[in-house]
C-alpha cells in the first residue's frame, strides 16, 4: 500500500489495487467516520458520481474503504474550485473544507473529484444547514 496521509486525525492509504483507506483516529473519531459514511452514502443515493463510493465500512476499526477518484490536483484557479464545490450542493452537500487538496483529477473520465466529506453539512430539504460536524474555530 502506499501512504498518501498521515495525520492526528486519519491515515489514508491506497491499496495496490487502487482502492482507498481510510483509517479514522483522534478527536471525535467514531463520529466523524459515522458523518463520512452517512454523507458518502447519502450522495451514492443521489447519483453524484465526483465522489468515492463506499465499497466497504469496518465501525469496529473506523475504517472506509472506497473507489479511488484519482491524483491530487496542484494548480487549479480559486473560481474553478468554487464551481466544483458549488455543483456538489445540488446533491445536497456542503463541503465545509473546500480546498484544492480536496479536489482530485480522474483521468478515466476526465473529471474533477472532491474527496474527505467528515466535516461536510448534509443540507436539509429546504437547502438550510442540517446535520454537520464542521469544527468550531476553538476546536
Amino acid at each position: 500500500m502506499h501512504e498518501m496521509k498521515d495525520t492526528a486525525r486519519a491515515t489514508v492509504r491506497i491499496g495496490y489495487d487502487g482502492r482507498v483507506y481510510k483509517t479514522f483516529r483522534g478527536h471525535r473519531a467514531r463520529e466523524r467516520f459515522d458523518h463520512e459514511l452517512r454523507v458518502l452514502r447519502h450522495l451514492e443515493a443521489r447519483g453524484c458520481e465526483f465522489v468515492p463510493r463506499v465499497l466497504e465500512a469496518y465501525p469496529d476499526a473506523l475504517r472506509l474503504v472506497t473507489t479511488n477518484c484519482g491524483g491530487r490536483v496542484e494548480h487549479m484557479g480559486e473560481e474553478r474550485q468554487k464551481e466544483i464545490f458549488a455543483e456538489l450542493e445540488k446533491f445536497g452537500v456542503r463541503h465545509e473544507d473546500p480546498f484544492l487538496r480536496n479536489i482530485t483529477y480522474r483521468t478515466s473520465d476526465g473529471r474533477f473529484c472532491i474527496i474527505d466529506f467528515e466535516f461536510a453539512t448534509l443540507l436539509n430539504d429546504e437547502g438550510g444547514d442540517g446535520i454537520s460536524l464542521k469544527p468550531s474555530p476553538t476546536e
